[in-house]
């Protein structure tokens, strides 16, 4: 899409704007014109980029997004509703864009109690989901989530099959597995990719997807919650972070190091979560001033967030100066700055 927008723009000649954006068509960053396509009603390269991606992710319909995952659960959300759904069961530490969105579209939430083990919230066992099911019009999951944890896709798959139920997955951070049986999208009816978090793609660039016929709901949600503003270019980050190669070399180097450094045993290559307890925040210091910067530190843990774009000379930097850090003791308690959906804080 980058190439075409180029071209496009090139073929063009003369053009005075007296149109959005206020750059005054700087770069590749254009509007909805004549001559480029329209995001809200697709039907040259935009929707050939949005017909690619749902191929390779296996969906019968996909949405390209330039606001987040966040606005792919709200028309999830909105996919339920129309569809005469009223209730959803979730845990309880899904992302705030799942209250946020059932607040505002009248949806009743079922808690999924989730137990904090090794100080980190862990994905509710198919026992447990099952229970909350009974009470509730669809399933939503978070897979994988922060942590790097995958949730019970196939038992999830079956509980909602079995009880003629929706799935919903949230998998703003797993558009890299989209290779692999663990992607939300071979389990899902609905399910979001934050492809910006783990693919090499522009800060904000998103896909939500549907199969089983929910795609016709799914894109009047759309229309109700993505912006009337799409950015061209990152659009088109999204179109090239789906299509970009697998690099099994960095994901077995992750593997590897993970071993090595004792980090945490989880299911995503891309999360690498290194404890050090209550000396968390003296170890990202020392980090980041010898120019290495974490994702983030939750006061147990620092989590290395990697994608197929990094380097094996990275991660065997971060491999030379880890082993000199002091590390602490882990708490057993939910980690700071991560708050339950169902609390007045979220």
């Amino acid at each position: 899409m980058r190439l075409w927008i180029r071209e496009m723009l090139d073929g063009q000649g003369r053009h005075i704007s007296f149109h959005t954006p206020g750059h005054k068509r700087a770069g590749d960053d254009i509007t909805e014109l004549t001559y480029s396509d329209c995001l809200s009603s697709p039907k040259g390269i935009l929707k050939a980029a949005e017909e690619d991606v749902a191929a390779i992710l296996g969906a019968e319909r996909s949405f390209l997004l330039t606001d987040g995952s966040t606005s792919g659960v709200f028309s999830m959300l909105y996919a339920l509703r129309a569809a005469g759904i009223g209730s959803i069961a979730c845990p309880c530490f899904s992302h705030p864009s799942v209250g946020h969105a059932a607040e505002v579209l009248g949806l009743k939430l079922v808690p999924i109690p989730q137990k904090v083990r090794y100080g980190i919230p862990r994905q509710p066992t198919a026992g447990e989901i099952a229970a909350a099911l009974k009470q509730a019009g669809a399933l939503l999951l978070t897979s994988p989530d922060y942590y790097g944890f995958l949730a019970p896709l196939k038992e999830a798959r079956a509980l909602c099959d079995g009880a003629g139920k929706p799935l919903l997955i949230d998998g703003a951070h797993g558009s890299h597995l989209h290779f692999t049986d663990s992607y939300a999208g071979r389990y899902a009816d609905l399910w979001v990719d934050g492809v910006h978090k783990s693919l090499p793609a522009m800060t904000q660039g998103a896909v939500v997807s549907a199969r089983g016929g929910m795609g016709e709901l799914l894109r009047r949600g759309v229309l109700r919650f993505r912006t009337t503003s799409p950015s061209y270019p990152i659009l088109a980050s999204v179109e090239e972070a789906v299509k970009f190669p697998r690099r099994p070399a960095i994901e077995s180097a992750s593997e590897a190091f993970k071993l090595r450094h004792g980090c945490l045993k989880n299911d995503d290559w891309t999360k690498i979560v290194v404890p050090f307890g209550d000396r968390c925040a003296e170890a990202e210091a020392s980090l980041e001033g010898q120019g290495v910067y974490p994702e983030f530190n939750d006061g147990n843990y620092l989590m290395f967030y990697l994608s197929p774009a990094t380097k094996k000379a990275e991660l065997g930097e971060l491999s030379r100066l880890l082993p000199p850090l002091a590390r602490g003791e882990v708490k057993e308690n939910a980690p700071a700055g991560v708050i339950p959906m169902y609390s007045e804080e979220a």
